[in-house]
């Protein structure tokens, strides 16, 4: 029995060899994570075998068996014990023949045990082992727990343009066209002269960088790897959509809708709001706009915690005053759709600053994003080779601005009264 484990525990032990060979020259993910997975199989079995074979008892050797014996004697003890009268069967193994005194053969459960689980592995069965006899494998999970969305949707609802290997970018807008006049016979037209003007969007440098080592590559189950490399994507965009509201068009920075950057944006037009209550939506959707329209397909930006606010507004019986409709990122109020970005300071906060800006409306084209290049992520291992640690970065040169005449109407936190 002993030498049947001990065959099969110099099986594995070489197959685990060969495996941990294979892992140190591949670089495959996929292929990592495989081989991982049967190195831990490998590793419980292998220790399960060495749990066996150290419970078996010590081997005896047995006694001479005289020429002729038809039954079997061992030497224990110095006396002579008579052995297990058996028939044999094909198909059944021996069974024991009825009557025979077995008082010689004398096993403990233990014994017993260690010889079916040995059975049993060469079977191919499973075999359970208790805990307290063994150290069994500590086993980890092969996905990681995702956190909470950190990205507003705002970065994919404004305009785009791709301009790759661009310096600038120049957009016109139209400021507005004069009324026409009466005019005599004979007398000059009057003048009506329809006035442009026009933004520029420069371009900037936006960029993420980690490390990681080696191990993190190579020996764990879940995809930490992944993890990382996606981990960069997301961290560029997290940047770019709050800059869209917050940036402060200095250079190589975005120019927000916030921002004094925004020049096609008339300060006198911003509205002040010390509170949120049943008139603050008809409030800014009317104040929004020219003299001649209510616009229809703007979108309030706000934080989430005026959200919060709008939902607890009530009526004279108690029920509520808003209909808010919420899709994670987005949602409607009353049927006008919003956008939640942690960049607005929330006007239902009491620590919000008077003068800080709390929300946007408009329609979202009225901002223009132009990509100089595309977002580039990499991974090298030449940094810090001897450290075995591995570099990541991401990189875009992008560029943005409001480019259309109070293309957003701007609230800010009010004093209250």
């Amino acid at each position: 029995m002993k030498k049947k484990l001990l065959a099969m525990l110099k099986m594995k032990e070489e197959s685990r060899t060969a495996l941990v060979a294979k892992s140190e020259a591949s670089e495959d993910v996929a292929e990592l994570r495989s081989i991982n997975s049967k190195l831990e199989g490998l590793n419980t079995e292998i220790t399960e075998l060495r749990g066996m074979i150290d419970g078996l008892p010590v081997e005896q050797v047995p006694a001479a068996i005289p020429e002729g014996q038809s039954a079997r004697t061992l030497a224990v003890n110095n006396e002579t014990a008579p052995l297990e009268q058996r028939n044999f069967t094909p198909g059944t193994g021996f069974i024991p023949v009825a009557g025979a005194d077995f008082t010689g053969e004398k096993r403990s459960k233990e014994e017993i045990d260690a010889e079916k689980r040995g059975i049993d592995l060469l079977e191919k069965r499973a075999v359970t082992v208790g805990s307290s006899n063994i150290l069994l494998v500590q086993h980890q999970s092969a996905t990681i727990g995702q956190t909470f969305n950190k990205i507003s949707s705002l970065i994919d609802r404004v305009t785009y343009q791709p301009l790759p290997g661009g310096e600038s970018f120049t957009q016109s807008f139209l400021i507005d066209t004069a009324d026409g006049d009466y005019s005599l016979e004979g007398a000059a037209y009057t003048t009506a002269d329809t006035t442009f003007g026009n933004v520029s969007i420069n371009k900037t440098k936006i960029t993420a960088y980690s490390e990681s080592t080696e191990e993190i590559l190579k020996l764990p189950a879940a995809p930490y790897e992944a993890e990382v490399m996606g981990g960069i994507t997301k961290s560029v965009r997290r940047k770019i959509t709050r800059e869209i509201l917050i940036g402060t068009g200095a250079t190589n920075h975005l120019a927000g809708i916030f921002s004094t950057a925004a020049t096609t944006i008339d300060p006198l037009h911003d509205l002040s709001l010390s509170a949120i209550n049943t008139n603050t939506l008809n409030e800014i959707i009317f104040s929004f706009g020219g003299d001649e329209d209510v616009e229809d397909q703007a979108v309030l930006i706000l934080n989430k915690v005026d959200v919060k606010a709008f939902s607890q507004l009530r009526t004279a019986d108690g029920t509520t005053f808003h209909t808010i409709v919420t899709h994670g990122n987005t949602g409607t109020i009353d049927g006008i759709p919003y956008i939640i970005n942690s960049a607005c300071k929330a006007i239902s906060n009491s620590a919000t600053a008077v003068g800080a800006y709390s929300m946007a409306y408009g329609p979202l084209s009225n901002y223009k994003l132009v990509v100089f290049s595309d977002l580039d992520v990499q991974r090298s291992t030449d940094f810090k080779f001897a450290t075995g640690q591995i570099a990541h970065r991401g990189s875009i040169f992008i560029g943005g601005n409001v480019v259309a005449q109070n293309g957003f109407l701007r609230i800010k936190k009010a004093v209250a009264v």
